[in-house]
């Protein structure tokens, strides 16, 4: 587990690459805003927070309860999701638009293709949508 990272994950990184090539200019990472997102539009004052499916306890095909330790495993992951619960809505309540992007939505059997998610997100941070959720194929909220 300990080769598992936080920050500058692959779908993190095909995220920035593609919206870097649209054009779109951000920070990476800011430690003064609750959560420390991803990635962070401050010209439309949004951020996107790229998640692990099995970190933040999603419910898809790429998340699976390890059998060892499972009480452990179920109140960390409980954990997060709270936090993650309250951390969005701290950032709205200060005033950001936050986009979630699932790991199942890049990768794993029902992933969406790339240039889609791009567009998606794309379109979203030209929006004024509060919130955006994009999520493997069965349970992609639309665009």
């Amino acid at each position: 587990m300990a080769a598992i990272r936080s920050k500058n994950t692959r779908p993190e990184l095909l995220i920035r690459r593609g919206l870097h090539a649209r054009g779109f200019r951000f920070r990476l990472h800011d430690r003064t805003l609750p959560g420390t997102p991803d990635i962070i539009f401050r010209r439309y004052r949004a951020l996107i927070d790229v998640r692990g499916c099995f970190f933040h306890g999603h419910d898809c095909e790429l998340f699976r309860l390890p059998r060892t330790r499972r009480e452990f495993w179920k109140n960390k992951i409980a954990t997060n999701r709270e936090r993650d619960f309250e951390t969005a809505a701290e950032l709205e309540k200060i005033g950001w638009r936050v986009a979630i992007v699932w790991e199942c939505a890049i990768r794993g059997s029902k992933k969406i293709e790339q240039e889609t998610v791009i567009d998606s997100l794309s379109q979203w941070l030209s929006s004024d949508e509060k919130s955006f959720e994009i999520r493997g194929v069965d349970s992609c909220s639309p665009p």
